[in-house]
């Protein structure tokens, strides 16, 4: 007879710390898969449907956006408050987005023309040091639990 054996007995190390942070490797997966549609989107507007880089740029990011947001809010930050507190999250997270926007541009302009650093590596840097903040603005900010719901 085999017998399967689940992740937790093939790994236990690995299980017990990534189930220790589940709340940062969901925040990494959920960006990670939204950033993956918002590539691929990008390349089907423009590529196979012909559309202009701007539009197709634009309509990648709003969509990739609306499943960030989603997979964040729902799956990650486990938070299912009500449209209400939706809709001002929903602001809050777009502002976030373009904060980070604006100090990715900021940073990248500062490391690649200012110290020389390789654009790619730049860029790299750039994605970890907002990935911090944005999981600390959603954590503590956004989709912050009240002090009731962290209870139960």
């Amino acid at each position: 007879m085999k017998i399967c054996l689940t992740f937790s007995q093939r790994a236990p190390r690995c299980y017990d710390f990534l189930n220790r942070h589940k709340g940062v490797v969901k925040f990494t997966i959920a960006g990670g898969l939204a950033s993956v549609l918002d590539l691929v989107l990008l390349y089907l507007f423009h590529d196979p449907l012909g559309l202009d880089i701007v539009l197709s740029t634009t309509m990648a990011f709003m969509l990739s956006f609306i499943l960030s947001f989603s997979l964040q809010k729902f799956w990650a930050f486990n938070d299912s408050s009500q449209h209400g507190k939706t809709v001002g999250q929903l602001f809050l997270y777009l502002l976030n987005a373009l904060i980070g926007l604006n100090l990715n541009g900021f940073l990248m302009h500062l490391l690649v023309s200012s110290y020389q650093v390789w654009y790619l590596l730049a860029q790299v840097m750039v994605i970890a040091l907002i990935g911090v903040l944005n999981f600390i603005v959603y954590k503590f900010i956004i989709f912050k639990k009240k002090s009731h719901e962290t209870l139960g």
